[in-house]
């Protein structure tokens, strides 16, 4: 693997993880729940270091890497910018994953939620999108598939809290004009642009 790729793997993968003790509320437990879902984030870096050190190879031709390569290095760096903007988005910490306590005190509609509902949450798959690609292997893609179920249902579930929520009728709004994990560039049916 190019030096510069695993180096921006690394970098990308340690902000991830830094998250939760840079910007989360401090208020949260890391219950199971949590570590099922976050645990991808710390096997990931470690994996494909381990197969680097071991030699193990990607499942693809080595003729391919460069081209992977470029595009894990586009995806590194789209999941880093987009945490920052999502980081600089908020006004105050965020409750973690799987909490008991965080009903919602507000919703957030600009910057970096502006089109996605979920801009975190696609950093991450950003993340470990360019890790298979970084190094197409078996383990990589489970990762990816598994880290993809997680953060929807994780997803849903706050969202699910949201619309039951006093700005349940403005959430179900925003929804109807953004995406989850990718933005959504169409206008509803029956809805006049907003100027």
């Amino acid at each position: 693997m190019n030096p510069a790729v695993l180096l921006l793997l690394l970098l990308d993968f340690a902000l991830i993880t830094a998250l939760p003790r840079v910007f989360f509320l401090r208020s949260g437990t890391l219950n199971v729940r949590w570590w099922l879902t976050a645990l991808p984030v710390g096997l990931c870096p470690t994996l494909v270091v381990a197969c680097q050190l071991l030699d193990l190879r990607p499942v693809t031709s080595s003729a391919w890497l460069p081209v992977t390569g470029l595009v894990a290095i586009v995806l590194f760096t789209g999941s880093i910018a987009l945490i920052a903007l999502t980081l600089g988005t908020h006004r105050a910490p965020i409750a973690l994953w799987h909490q008991n306590n965080d009903d919602p005190r507000h919703i957030v509609t600009w910057g970096a939620y502006r089109h996605i509902r979920h801009p975190f949450y696609t950093s991450f798959l950003l993340a470990f999108t360019g890790a298979l690609l970084a190094f197409p292997h078996w383990i990589t893609l489970a990762l990816l598939i598994y880290m993809a179920m997680m953060l929807n249902v994780v997803a849903a579930k706050e969202e699910h809290k949201l619309r039951a929520s006093e700005f349940g009728e403005q959430y179900h709004d925003y929804m109807t004009r953004t995406g989850r994990f990718l933005p959504r560039w169409t206008r509803p049916v029956g809805r006049k642009a907003r100027t």
